[in-house]
């Protein structure tokens, strides 16, 4: 890095707020590692509909080494960051006196931040910067805190004070569905909007299906499960085990293919050899061709994240024609809706809701799932997402609908006429 902004530029923190042409998007995101699933999809996917829609994105992320690339998704910008025990691979961006000054030098007109804790100092940097910072919650806090033990109403008292912090600093908080907005409107937060995540369709097809993919995987008459989840306990990956050993208690003949890796794949590798179970650890598949044509193979595809506020993962099944039965618990009844099954976070009721989807012709679920993953693009995504930053582009006419409609018919973030003042932090009611 050389020091100075993208456009050379000198930085603007403390001038006007910028809200017509091409803006300067920079994005922090932590928790980011190679064998990273849905965030890295994400990331990624915004970045390219930011820069396809004419602004300059700039990604910080953290990683073994410094490096400073022009990408498809825009400006990618790696800082060296420390490995967090126990969590597979994931790193952090560190020193805020680094990243400040990093964040002067970009001179960003939005700043979006991937990270509710250890980056959400950004917000008041932010806010002395007088430039509009929006916060995406990816996780809910009380959710992730409860999968780690913590007892219900530790975790949520927790919760909501962070949040309640977070509301106050950010210009904006994004949430992907009703379900990760829940813990911000329980706490009075005015300044949440809603931005539903997408897929790729024509990444994800259902043409996809290989006969000889499926036959390395499943025998004759065996039903193949996947499961595409990162292998750590806020996952609850332990509960696809459970499922597939109650299958089998009920005479199905069943077989589970774990797509990811994490901190609990040697446990989980172990716990199937003690049970005799037809389990086959993938690792982390960076071939996404490869990985969609699992997920097409497959009969159904298993969500058990009891946290997930989206599910890339399930949604990208779906549009290979998929079904998932996915936990009750989390953001994904949202999403899948009436095309795939939801379940308790047990074992047995997986399995229940297994066979409750398998008993539907497979022509019949098969198109429902692609009908459903259908109603999530990533240039709707995209516009809510620039929307959220009041970015132009995202200007509707006179005529236009009131506000569009997000798959499941939940609202977005709605995009502002031109010369409107861009939000301000401080949104508690």
């Amino acid at each position: 890095m050389n020091g100075r902004p993208a456009s050379g530029r000198p930085s603007r923190a403390g001038g006007p707020v910028r809200t017509d042409g091409p803006l300067r998007i920079v994005r922090l995101a932590n928790f980011v590692a190679p064998a990273s699933g849905g965030l890295r999809t994400a990331l990624r996917e915004l970045g390219k509909g930011y820069r396809a829609a004419g602004h300059r994105p700039v990604l910080v992320v953290p990683g073994e080494r410094e490096s400073d690339r022009e990408t498809e998704q825009g400006r990618v910008i790696t800082l060296p960051g420390p490995l967090l025990p126990g969590t597979g691979g994931y790193r952090v961006l560190v020193g805020e006196a680094r990243i400040a000054g990093l964040l002067r030098e970009l001179a960003p007109d939005r700043l979006e931040v991937s990270d509710r804790t250890t980056l959400r100092w950004t917000g008041r940097w932010a806010r002395r910067a007088r430039i509009p910072a929006v916060m995406v919650s990816h996780e809910t806090v009380d959710g992730v805190l409860r999968t780690w033990g913590l007892p219900d109403g530790t975790a949520r008292r927790t919760a909501d004070a962070l949040n309640i912090r977070t509301a106050h600093t950010y210009a904006r908080v994004v949430c992907t569905t009703e379900f990760a907005e829940r813990e911000f409107v329980r706490i009075g937060a005015r300044n949440v909007v809603r931005a539903p995540l997408g897929v790729d369709l024509r990444e994800r097809h259902p043409a996809l299906h290989d006969p000889g993919l499926r036959a390395r995987h499943a025998r004759a008459g065996e039903t193949l499960l996947v499961m595409c989840s990162r292998l750590s306990p806020e996952k609850r990956p332990g509960t696809a085990l459970d499922a597939l050993e109650a299958l089998r208690r009920r005479g199905r003949r069943a077989v589970l293919v774990v797509a990811g890796d994490g901190p609990l794949r040697v446990r989980l590798a172990r716990r199937a050899r003690e049970r005799g179970l037809p389990v086959t650890f993938l690792g982390h598949v960076r071939d996404r061709a490869l990985l969609g044509a699992l997920q097409a193979c497959a009969d159904v595809c298993l969500a058990p994240g009891p946290a997930e506020t989206f599910g890339l993962a399930a949604l990208e099944a779906m549009a290979c024609g998929t079904p998932v039965v996915a936990s009750a618990s989390s953001a994904l009844p949202e999403v899948i809706g009436e095309s795939g099954a939801v379940a308790e976070d047990r074992g047995e009721a997986f399995a229940e809701a297994v066979e409750l989807l398998l008993e539907r012709p497979g022509p019949d679920r098969r198109e429902a799932a692609r009908a459903r993953a259908e109603r999530f693009g990533w240039d709707a995504s995209v516009a809510a997402f620039l929307a959220a930053h009041d970015a132009p582009g995202t200007v509707r006419r006179e005529t236009d609908p009131v506000r569009p409609a997000a798959p499941g018919g939940q609202e977005v973030a709605a995009p502002v006429r031109p010369g409107a003042r861009p939000a301000v932090p401080g949104g508690i009611s």
